[in-house]
């Protein structure tokens, strides 16, 4: 078995420094104990994470992991048929590299920033394997958030299969409240409509309703949350379930505190 130490530490385009020892926004990274996380903390550089700023290319090697401070991350499909369609998102609350977790060496999905304003702590492939080797709790936590991720892919089909684009638009504006500062989300409508497997127009209808409702105020190129709770009503079982199981196997997360556990 390797030894994370092993690995000299990654300094390549460093642009803030190393983590700071007593601090990270990062949840998942919070939920470890201090001998796991001591395993990561040599090897990460902390980062701007921009919009459009890519974390794991399609088909490519994976190089490096990625544990986002704050923001948003879009796993995104490419279809020549269809175009591009999100599949996942995730924020402090998880980590780009999950394919590693399962042997896989590469992915078949582009991750990449949508909503940025925040850092990321960057880790290479190579000691990210070997401490995850060195130790059974470390991957056990970090495959709870790719159990997470699978809860929320799977509700994200059973939203964009049978809901209407105004109770989907809710969902994904609560999931990306969740991760963000603050009531204002940094969002255009193209970006909205990939989100959502919509079309443009039909996003910007949809926005206009939630605005009449009472529950957004719509802006260029930003949505402004103003009643979380008829979001929910309005985006029903879709959302909330995945919230649940991320709070019940990892840490309490989301605007609101915990959530009603999962039936």
């Amino acid at each position: 078995m390797k030894d994370a130490r092993a690995f000299a530490p990654d300094t390549r385009g460093a642009r803030v420094g190393h983590l700071d020892e007593h601090y990270t926004t990062n949840i998942l990274l919070a939920a470890l104990s201090p001998d796991d996380l001591a395993l990561l903390k040599p090897y990460f550089i902390r980062e701007m994470l921009e919009r459009r700023k890519v974390l794991v290319p399609a088909n490519q090697p994976i190089e490096h992991v990625w544990f986002p401070e704050g923001g948003v991350a879009s796993i995104v499909a490419n279809m020549a048929d269809n175009g591009r369609t999100e599949v996942g998102i995730f924020g402090r609350d998880g980590f780009a590299g999950t394919p590693l977790l399962l042997g896989a060496d590469t992915s078949p999905h582009v991750i990449f920033i949508q909503i940025n304003g925040s850092t990321g702590l960057r880790i290479g492939t190579a000691p990210f394997l070997a401490a995850v080797d060195q130790s059974t709790t470390l991957r056990l936590t970090l495959l709870r958030f790719v159990q997470t991720l699978i809860t929320q892919t799977a509700h994200s089909a059973v939203s964009n299969a049978h809901q209407r684009i105004e109770a989907r638009l809710a969902r994904w504006l609560l999931m990306c409240h969740d991760r963000t500062d603050g009531d204002a989300i940094l969002i255009t409508h193209e970006f909205m409509a990939m989100m959502i497997a919509a079309e443009r127009s039909g996003v910007t209808v949809s926005l206009h309703v939630l605005e009449g409702a009472g529950m957004i105020r719509a802006q260029r190129g930003r949505v402004i949350i103003l009643d979380r709770y008829k979001l929910e009503e309005l985006a029903g079982e879709s959302y909330g379930r995945p919230e649940a199981e991320y709070q019940r196997l990892i840490a309490p997360f989301g605007k609101d505190g915990p959530r009603v556990a999962a039936k």
